[in-house]
Parts: structure tokens; C-alpha cells; sequence
């Protein structure tokens, strides 16, 4: 692997993304950055001259997307400013999304790091560029939604929009809806934006469903995919493949942004998808040679969900990573100098090997039927599109 092509990807990390954390024992947990970071650091594939420290958004930048009001309850709440009532109409009472110690600094480092990340890019420092902190879908603009504070990837797809005049495809691969990004960028043209789901009728957001296609002049530019709980690897790709590859093709983007969640693993405790590593190593992939045949590489990948944050987010993430410098996916055994360090901290076993072991893996008895329902929407857009 020559010097050049790790030298054309960014990396955004710092122990301050650490921070966004709801509390100890949350799901949404920010030290699968950390152990994500090392990992790649220790198997000699993560550079200092790649490494992008993040900023804080500025309330502007912050606002091209959200509501100032939404903003100063969000700044007031790292106060401990914010009554009851405020806390409801915020969306900031759930046990799910609440406010914790430097809601606002935290959330706004997360997207002063893309943003920096996407400059760098278009200055021609970066060629593409990895924000693992990044992926927070589910924030409304007047609300905080679904562990998201504010919705980062929705800000740098406006920024490119609005400040390099890049047209953008965005795609979801997490298990849950991007419903966040969709309804901000429902009536609108210019970016298409793709999310490729576990299906809402089970599943946090609830929205997600095929007929969702966007309004007035972004009639069209909203793709949904809602695929059957417990889908595996070989009718996800199938699915993936298809239609993200058409769709491409029809749209041209000049830059793609993507949330790469990791839950669709089947050990991922908060959802019902059935696929693994072999999965979320491949995705990246196909989503870089789009980014070669249609942007010039211009890209950016984000984290998103991933809940299980030893025994699979760091082996996922790191391959996000890999895609960007074109580097195959790795085999063998972990960096024992990871391993060693972080097993005394892990509280389950974690595995040593790059390669899925199916450990406590179920085969689905409703195969047959699921990958026909899936090829069914899969149809159903590729006809409609």
C-alpha cells in the first residue's frame, strides 16, 4: 500500500467526541470511536498527518438546519436551564434522548469535525475522509430525536449544497430510518437521499416506508428500502447492490455523504436484522467504487448506530476506514497490543479474529420467504425509479 493512498483520506478524531454521552449504562456509547481509532492505529493503518481535529459548529452553521430556539434550549439545557415543559417540547424527556453534561459543546464538536473534514476535502487536502463520530440521523430540525442532539450529516449536505454547490447522494445503510435527513430535505432536488432499513413496523423511527418518495420539486429524490426483520447477509447485498447502483447511475452526484451503521449485525441487542461482518465489510465498498466511477472519490463516512461495541463495531468501523484507502478487507488475527489493553476493560470476550466466527449465530427458518419479500421492494422501486 503505498504512502499516497493513505496520505488522500481524513480522519476526524479527538478525545472530546467522548463527551456526547447520555450516561454510563446508555446504548449510544462514543468509546467505539476510541476503540475503533486504536485498533487501526495499532495495525499500522492510521497516520498522525491524517488525523482532523474537530471544532465547535458555530450557532450558524448549526442553524442552516435547526431552529435557533431549538439551539438555545439545547445551549440553556447545559445549564440545567430547561423545565419540564421545555424538556417535552425539545424532545429532551425521553429515557432514550435526554440532556447530560455538554449536551451543546459536545453535539456542535461533532459537527465542527465534518465540517472540517468535507473543507479539507473540497481544498484538495483529502481525497475522502472517515467522521465515525458523526451519523446523527434522527435529529428533527426542532427536535431532539432518537439519541440525536443535532443532525450533523444533514448540516454538511446543506453546506456542500449551499456552499460548493455539490449535488449529493446520501446513503443510510443503518438499521433504522434516517428520518431526520429525509425530512429535512423532503422538497428538494438536490440532494437523493437513500436509506436502505429494517422495516419501520417494529422499529424505531416507525417512517422508512417505500411509498415516502419526497414532495413538490424533491418528488422522487427520497428512496426508501424497508427490508423484513432478520435479513441476512446474501439478501441485504442482493438488495443493496441492485438498486443503489441504478440509482447512481440515473442521480451523478458530485459527493456522497453515508451513515454506516453497524446494527444490522445480529449480535446488535437493539435491533432484529440477522446480517454480519462479512456485510458491513463489504458495504463500504461498493459505496467507495461509486465514489470513484461518479465523484472523483469525493466522500464522506459517517458512524450512525452500532450498539455492540466490542464484539463488533470496532472490527465494522474500521473496514469504513479500509474502503476509503482502498485497502482489501483484513484476515487473521487482531493487533495483540489492541487486544491485550482492552480486554481487561471489555466486559464480554472479545474476538480475536478479523473474520465473522458466527458465534451464537441463529440460521433463519423464514429464509426463503424473507429474501421474496425482499426482492418484492427492491422490484418495486427499481420499476418505479
Amino acid at each position: 500500500m503505498k504512502k499516497q493512498q493513505y496520505s488522500q483520506t481524513g480522519y476526524v478524531y479527538s478525545d472530546e467526541l467522548l463527551n456526547y454521552r447520555f450516561h454510563n449504562k446508555h446504548p449510544f456509547n462514543q468509546m467505539r470511536l476510541k476503540l475503533t481509532t486504536e485498533l487501526l492505529q495499532c495495525e499500522g493503518l492510521l497516520h498522525d498527518h491524517q488525523m482532523i481535529k474537530p471544532r465547535q459548529a458555530t450557532i450558524e452553521e448549526i442553524a442552516s438546519i435547526h431552529k435557533y430556539d431549538y439551539i438555545e434550549a439545547i445551549r440553556r439545557g447545559e445549564r440545567n436551564l430547561l423545565n419540564s415543559d421545555e424538556k417535552e417540547k425539545y424532545g429532551l424527556n425521553e429515557e432514550d434522548t435526554h440532556l447530560f453534561p455538554k449536551i451543546h459543546s459536545s453535539a456542535a464538536t461533532i459537527v465542527g469535525g465534518g465540517l472540517n473534514l468535507i473543507d479539507a476535502i473540497m481544498a484538495g487536502q483529502f481525497r475522502n475522509g472517515c467522521h465515525l463520530g458523526g451519523g446523527l440521523h434522527h435529529a428533527l430540525e426542532g427536535r431532539a430525536n432518537g439519541f440525536c442532539i443535532y443532525n450533523d450529516a444533514a448540516i454538511y449536505i446543506n453546506h456542500l449544497i449551499k456552499n460548493y454547490h455539490q449535488r449529493v447522494l446520501y446513503i443510510d445503510t443503518d438499521a433504522h430510518h434516517g428520518d431526520g435527513i429525509q425530512w429535512c430535505f423532503y422538497n428538494s432536488d438536490q440532494v437523493l437521499n437513500y436509506s436502505i432499513h429494517e422495516t419501520g413496523k417494529f422499529l424505531f423511527p416507525g417512517s422508512g416506508h417505500y411509498s415516502e418518495r419526497g414532495t413538490e420539486q424533491g418528488f422522487g429524490y427520497s428512496i426508501n428500502l424497508p427490508l423484513e426483520p432478520f435479513t441476512e447477509h446474501d439478501s441485504y447485498i442482493e438488495v443493496f447492490t441492485k438498486t443503489i447502483e441504478k440509482i447512481a447511475e440515473r442521480f451523478k452526484p458530485d459527493f456522497i455523504v453515508s451513515v454506516n451503521g453497524s446494527d444490522i449485525h445480529y449480535l446488535d441487542p437493539l435491533t432484529h436484522m440477522h446480517c454480519n461482518l462479512n456485510t458491513l465489510y463489504q458495504i463500504p465498498y461498493i459505496v467507495t467504487d461509486i465514489a470513484e466511477k461518479y465523484c472523483e472519490g469525493r466522500q464522506i463516512m459517517l458512524g450512525g448506530g452500532g450498539y455492540n461495541i466490542w464484539r463488533v463495531v470496532p472490527r465494522a468501523w474500521s473496514h469504513l476506514f479500509l474502503s476509503l484507502i482502498h485497502h482489501p478487507p483484513l484476515k487473521g488475527k487482531l493487533s495483540s497490543q489492541w487486544l491485550n489493553k482492552w480486554k481487561q476493560y471489555s466486559p464480554v470476550h472479545i474476538p480475536e479474529y478479523w473474520e465473522e466466527q458466527f458465534t451464537d449465530y441463529t440460521p433463519i427458518p423464514r429464509r426463503h420467504e424473507i429474501t421474496e419479500k425482499n426482492r418484492t421492494t427492491s422490484s418495486y422501486i427499481l420499476n418505479w425509479f
